[in-house]
């Protein structure tokens, strides 16, 4: 039960709490008598062993199994009892002193999710962000699909930027060479001006190319200016199929306006789910703004540990942890009281993530990556041996779209 609770700050905790002696011997009393069931002792049936004898033998260990039993229990009886919610590991401030027929006493510091008194969330004004599909846009998926499906057809006709090319090439002074090299103009780690150098040449043609390439091209010739000569073997230029019927059935629809209509009911779906998102945002950022309060410091480092390895592994903070923690505490903070507020409304609105949410998740992941669902899981499961982690981000898109359905749309008021 608990006995005391001190509050060191908004968000760490001392509880003291006692195991009465009672509940100890009766947990240890149990643990005797299915030892001695299952005890094999020379001279002795099983059961039968002597009290005294299981006790010699095995009592410590029935005494630590116990304490292992009953102290998370009444942990967390004690954190009901304060109405708290941990958000790391307790620290023992007392050693464990199991004397037989004597309560015992333990102390503890923890790091708590803050109260957020007052607490307001509803009708939080959120710009408008109206969208329209036009006709082009649809064009244009229709364009690029029928590009995608094209094919690479040999030409004589003079080179264009989009033309895949075979060129071999020997580069003056070095003994760099390249024999049926594929070049596509217009894309590859080259400057500009050397595939300005293949438009309106012809296969079959031999010339030279002079350029500079930037010290920052990924490239050998880094730094350079190599002079190549170059002899075009292989002209080739997609073709793009017709819009048409035949072309909607071929990917799957009965007729060009029934695959007209579906990218329509697409991208609108696609929009619709950025202006969400934006409006998410903004609503998010307001909630901040609304609720101060003090952090947990554990979960402020994991955050600022979060952020620094995200920016290492994008290339984009060179400094140290130390210079990256002086530059993005304040961002930190935010983020933190995020979550923080995202977990305390979706938990006081009885936001619900049931088992037909993490089906359909998993699903959506497997569809969206190609992957099975049996790895989508594995992927999940590898963190923590649990779901908590897909588990968690259903809870808060349901939570941020729940606020969304009670904020207040501002009107003419664009995002």
């Amino acid at each position: 039960m608990l006995k005391s609770l001190e509050e060191i700050s908004a968000t760490k905790k001392r509880l003291t709490i006692e195991i009465p002696a009672d509940v100890i011997e009766t947990e240890i009393q149990k643990g005797m008598a299915e030892a001695r069931q299952q005890a094999h002792i020379p001279g002795f049936r099983p059961g039968k062993v002597p009290a005294g004898m299981i006790e010699k033998k095995y009592g410590k260990s029935i005494e630590n199994d116990a304490l292992e039993k009953l102290v998370p229990e009444y942990y967390a009886q004690a954190l009901k009892e304060a109405d708290l919610t941990p958000v790391a590991r307790p620290e023992m401030q007392s050693e464990l002193m199991l004397i037989r027929q004597s309560p015992i006493t333990m102390t503890l510091t923890v790091e708590v999710r803050p109260k957020i008194e007052p607490l307001s969330y509803e009708g939080i004004t959120v710009k408008e962000a109206p969208f329209a599909v036009s006709d082009e846009d649809v064009d244009s998926v229709l364009k690029n699909v029928a590009e995608e499906k094209g094919s690479y057809e040999p030409i004589e006709e003079a080179i264009q930027a989009g033309d895949l090319l075979t060129v071999d090439y020997t580069v003056e002074g070095e003994e760099t060479s390249g024999k049926d090299t594929l070049i596509k103009v217009g894309v590859g780690p080259y400057p500009p001006a050397f595939f300005d150098a293949f438009i309106g040449k012809k296969k079959g043609d031999v010339f030279e190319i002079e350029v500079e390439f930037p010290e920052t091209t990924p490239s050998s010739f880094a730094g350079k200016t190599p002079k190549f000569i170059a002899t075009v073997k292989e002209t080739k230029r997609k073709s793009v199929l017709p819009i048409d019927d035949e072309f909607a059935k071929d990917i799957g629809f009965e007729t060009l306006q029934a695959m007209k209509d579906k990218v329509k009911e697409n991208l609108e779906a696609e929009k619709r789910f950025e202006v969400e998102r934006l409006q998410q945002m903004e609503l998010l950022e307001k909630l901040v703004s609304a609720h101060e309060f003090e952090v947990p410091e554990v979960l402020l480092k994991g955050e600022l540990d979060r952020m620094f390895e995200d920016a290492r592994t994008r290339g984009s903070f060179e400094g140290t942890a130390e210079e990256f923690e002086a530059a993005n505490r304040e961002r930190a903070i935010k983020s933190v009281r995020a979550n923080i507020l995202i977990e305390t409304i979706g938990e006081k609105e009885k936001v619900d993530v049931s088992e037909d949410d993490l089906k359909s998740a998993v699903m959506g992941f497997a569809a969206r990556f190609n992957v099975s669902p049996e790895n989508v899981i594995k992927y999940y499961t590898s963190r923590d041996g649990s779901l908590a982690g897909l588990r968690n981000g259903i809870f808060e898109k349901k939570t941020l779209k729940m606020l969304l359905e009670k904020a207040v749309i501002e009107k003419g008021a664009h995002a």
